[in-house]
């Protein structure tokens, strides 16, 4: 999912295309034939950035990821450096990445369910425009037809994403997102062990769904004020005007309990003996 996000950020800083074609070097081709999932990139061949970011989300090729992270940052440990400062800018304090993939490292590297519901909702959020992909059930490269392991994408249709993840050291995971009513959740599913592959996706898979179940079924969101709604107009000193109109940047929405929107109480509370000269975001 990070690897994903550098790449969203990078197209649309417009330093990379989505046609733009990136040739695979024997690392991210060896990185494919280590036993675990992969786009079946050849070496030297030259494949589409939009088809490196297809084979990343719906076939999870850890190949895919490498390809893509050399040529964001001409070699994995430098692609690596910039995750983690992502994380770091985020607020993922519980994060640690030492790959582009998240295959066992000889390093340390972890992360929390908290940190991860964080880059998931800011996924979504900053790049809509790209989080289509994970919805998509299949895709086909190299005459290879691989599908996406989310199950909940065909069992729930308020489901849209995110990701699967499977290592034996972490086990089975899953972040899951869906939307009912305008409202939206994240659930994240973490270290699920089973005998068998059906069975790690299939637990995940009901797990993550009761959780989102019981979060859509027990709560509620509301928006309280739309962005840039003016709140208040305190007295303002030793400028042209006398009051100064107050209030919120973003649209301002409440998560709680079914049941309670009556019980919500609005409280403003501001800076006394505000002066000339404010601007416009200015706090």
């Amino acid at each position: 999912i990070m690897t994903a996000y550098v790449v969203f950020s990078e197209l649309r800083a417009n330093k990379l295309t989505l046609d733009e074609e990136v040739l695979v070097s024997e690392h991210a081709w060896r990185t494919g034939m280590t036993g675990a999932s992969r786009m079946y990139i050849e070496v030297n061949s030259r494949v589409k950035v939009e088809d490196l970011i297809r084979g990343m989300i719906v076939q999870s090729g850890n190949d895919a990821c490498v390809a893509l992270a050399e040529r964001i940052s001409g070699t994995e440990a430098a692609f690596v450096d910039l995750m983690n400062a992502q994380a770091a800018a985020l607020g993922m304090t519980d994060t640690k990445f030492q790959n582009s993939h998240g295959l066992p490292s000889k390093q340390p590297q972890f992360t929390s369910a908290r940190d991860i519901v964080t880059l998931a909702r800011h996924l979504i959020l900053n790049f809509p425009e790209y989080y289509g992909y994970y919805s998509e059930r299949s895709f086909t490269y190299n005459n290879i037809t691989q599908h996406n392991r989310n199950l909940l994408l065909g069992w729930d249709n308020t489901v849209d994403g995110v990701k699967t993840g499977w290592t034996s050291a972490a086990g089975y995971n899953l972040v899951s997102s869906a939307e009912r009513d305008g409202m939206r959740l994240v659930a994240v599913v973490m270290g699920i062990r089973a005998d068998s592959r059906r069975q790690g996706g299939l637990a995940r898979a009901d797990q993550s769904q009761a959780l989102l179940s019981w979060g859509f079924r027990q709560y509620e969101t509301h928006l309280v004020h739309a962005a840039n709604s003016v709140l208040a107009e305190p007295r303002i000193w030793k400028g042209a005007q006398k009051h100064l109109p107050v209030g919120i940047g973003e649209a301002f929405h409440v998560t709680i309990p079914r049941g309670h929107r009556e019980q919500l109480r609005l409280e403003i509370k501001m800076n006394d003996g505000i002066e000339a000269p404010v601007l416009a975001g200015q706090k």
